[in-house]
């Protein structure tokens, strides 16, 4: 088998896979078109199944060190009752790991570090991937042109490459709901590590960061493409009324910090994650809602199942079948309950339907609760050395 690998897209699960295949002994590039590696967004909660990915490609330690433990919250109504609580502890003792929160650049940060300097040519768009033989693909960017056996696409809800490969594929469409989100310019103070807050198509929640920083996000059911003039000065007036720390948090904010993006997923599973020698990981493959916190994870999950079966597959071709068959059934399976606890929480409307839900949530046992997260939370990575 061959030694070389390109990989498109320098976010998390790009960078991940780069960390992988050098792991195993790959030589690779990483072609980012950003003239700046440092992955967009505010905060990131990672559960066991992420952690356990970042373990096997030896960024584990240093990602717990610069993360915070979600031991305590839960989900909340606006007035501020309890819907169900988290117990962090019972989690740890269940999986071995809390859920934690660290800012994504940290996060992104901490995964270049992993990668000498030359891996990553930023900067670059990539125009075409064609397999032009034999063994061989070829990525074509704006002043170069790679060779490599292996390449791995991992560019995003966007992907180019998914749509070379994947022509007749209708894409990402949106999911009805657009998110903003920023990370507090000083510490807040908070009573729990993680929180979130349902109303009538309406979500608030923040996770903890150990500086005492907190990223919040606020998730609205909206058409897609709306924009406001003041975001933040919007996000005051619609949550006014809501618990604290809500307003703290949003006072806390400077208004230049407001990210707003709304919410895409990929709602027609894909046939396949590879084709020939290119193989397509986390987003470009399986873009979900945010709903259960598990698109990191599911892209750090990729990484590490499809270096290891690169590692021992007789031939490129035999491993990313057997990288197809073991994530596509997973994450697919994962997006469609990401979707699911979507539509039966934030996005939510009508009143008796918010209310139906509530009951519901009060009533449910938490150790009915953790063993719901286990069944995404549970999975162990396949061994890279």
């Amino acid at each position: 088998m061959g030694s070389t690998a390109v990989v498109v897209g320098g976010g998390i699960g790009g960078l991940a896979a780069a960390i992988g295949l050098r792991r195993i002994g790959r030589e690779v590039t990483v072609v980012e078109r950003a003239s700046v590696l440092d992955d967009a967004g505010a905060g990131i909660s990672l559960a066991a199944n992420g952690l356990r990915a970042l373990d096997e490609l030896g960024a584990g330690r240093a990602v717990r060190e610069a993360s915070r433990g979600q031991y305590s919250g839960g989900t909340r109504t606006p007035e501020g009752g309890w819907l169900a609580r988290m117990d962090g502890a019972a989690l740890e003792r269940a999986v071995g790991t809390p859920i934690v929160g660290i800012p994504r650049a940290t996060l992104h940060r901490l995964l270049r570090e992993c990668l000498p300097a030359e891996t990553l040519l930023i900067g670059s768009e990539v125009s075409s991937v064609e397999q032009i033989g034999p063994g061989r693909v070829q990525v074509a960017c704006a002043d170069r042109v790679l060779d490599a056996d292996v390449v791995v696409a991992a560019d995003g809800v966007g992907s180019k490459v998914r749509g070379l490969l994947f022509p007749a594929h209708p894409g990402p469409v949106y999911s009805g709901s657009t998110v903003l989100r920023a990370i507090t310019e000083q510490a807040v103070e908070l009573r729990t590590d993680f929180e979130l807050t349902w109303g009538q198509a309406a979500e608030f929640g923040h996770i903890a960061f150990p500086d005492g920083r907190a990223e919040w996000h606020a998730v609205l059911n909206l058409p897609a493409g709306t924009r406001f003039a003041d975001p933040l000065a919007e996000l005051r007036r619609r949550f006014l009324n809501w618990h604290d720390p809500i307003p703290a948090l949003l006072n806390a904010t400077r208004a230049e910090a407001v990210q707003h993006h709304d919410v895409n997923e990929l709602r027609t599973p894909l046939p396949s994650y590879a084709v020939g020698r290119i193989a397509l990981l986390g987003d470009a493959a399986h873009a979900m809602t945010p709903n259960l916190g598990q698109g990191a994870c599911q892209a750090l999950e990729d990484a590490v199942t499809l270096a290891a079966a690169l590692a021992t597959e007789p031939t490129v071709e035999a491993a990313l079948a057997r990288y197809d068959a073991e994530r596509r059934p997973r994450s697919q399976s994962v997006a469609r309950a990401a979707r699911r606890a979507g539509r039966m929480g934030q996005q939510l409307s009508h009143p008796l339907a918010v209310a139906l839900r509530n009951t519901a949530m009060r009533l449910t046992p938490s150790r009915s609760a953790v063993r719901m997260i286990l069944r995404h939370h549970g999975w162990v990575p396949p061994r890279l050395g």
